[in-house]
C-alpha cells in the first residue's frame, strides 16, 4: 500500500503560541479526512486573523489536546530542538493466524509531518512577548517588532492550511475505502519526536531516500 506524505512548512513559534498553532493545524487535517456526518464549528483563533473548522467531536478535540500537552511538556524538557508532530492514518488489518498469535497490523495510507521550531527564552501566556532574531531599528518600537513577527507568522500559518488544502484535493487514489467504524475519524496515531531523537533522525533519512510515491511497512 502506497502511504502519502505531507511534510508541511516549518513555522518559527514562541512558546505561548504552541497551543493554538497545532489546534489550527490539527483540526483542519481531520476536518478534511473526516468520515460521516460531523457538526462543524467555526473557531477563531485569539492569536491571529484566521479562522478554522472543528469537526465538533469532544472525543477528538480531548485526544488532539492531549497531544498537544504532551508536545508542549517535551519543548519544556528538551529546549532549542526543532520539534515534529506526525499524523498518520492508517488501516487495519488482520495478518494470518498462528497457534500462538493473532497478530493486528496498522497499513499507513497518509502521513501529515507538523514541523515547528520554537523560539527560546519566550516562554509566556499572553501575545506580549519577543523575539529574538526580530531586528528593530532604533525608531521602532518593541511593539511594532512584535506585531511584524506575529504577522509574518500569520502568513506562515495560513501558506500551511492552504498547503493542506491543496494535498487534500489533489491526493484522493490512495483514501481507502469508509470502514465500519464509530467516530469521525479513519484510524489514525499523533506521534512526537525532536531533532534530538532517533526516531526523528531516521524519518528524515527515509524520506530523504523515497521518491515517487513513498510506502510505509507496518
Amino acid at each position: 500500500m502506497n502511504c502519502e506524505v505531507c511534510q508541511l512548512k516549518e513555522l518559527e513559534v514562541e512558546h505561548f503560541e504552541i497551543r493554538e498553532v497545532l489546534r489550527c493545524i490539527l483540526h483542519t487535517i481531520f476536518f478534511h479526512r473526516a468520515l460521516g456526518l460531523v457538526r462543524p464549528k467555526d473557531i477563531d483563533l485569539e492569536l491571529f486573523e484566521i479562522t478554522y473548522v472543528q469537526c465538533g467531536d469532544v472525543e477528538l478535540e480531548r485526544k488532539i489536546d492531549e497531544k498537544i500537552d504532551q508536545f508542549i511538556d517535551k519543548v519544556e524538557k528538551h529546549p532549542n530542538k526543532k520539534n515534529q508532530i506526525c499524523l498518520s492514518f492508517y488501516e487495519v488489518k488482520n495478518k494470518q493466524a498462528t497457534w500462538f498469535s493473532n497478530k493486528v497490523e496498522r497499513l499507513h495510507w497518509e502521513q501529515w509531518y507538523i514541523n515547528l521550531n520554537v523560539a527560546q527564552n519566550s516562554k509566556g501566556h499572553s501575545g506580549k512577548s519577543h523575539h529574538p532574531k526580530v531586528e528593530v531599528n532604533p525608531g521602532d518600537t518593541a511593539a511594532e517588532a512584535r506585531r511584524a513577527r506575529r504577522t509574518a507568522l500569520e502568513c506562515s500559518l495560513r501558506d500551511v492550511l492552504f498547503q493542506i488544502i491543496r494535498f487534500v484535493n489533489e491526493k484522493r487514489d490512495h483514501v481507502p475505502p469508509i470502514p465500519n467504524l464509530d467516530g469521525v475519524s479513519f484510524p489514525y496515531e499523533i506521534t512526537i519526536s525532536s531533532s534530538s531523537d532517533s526516531a526523528f533522525g531516521m524519518d528524515m533519512f527515509k524520506r530523504m531516500l523515497q521518491t515517487g510515491h513513498p510506502t510505509m511497512l507496518s
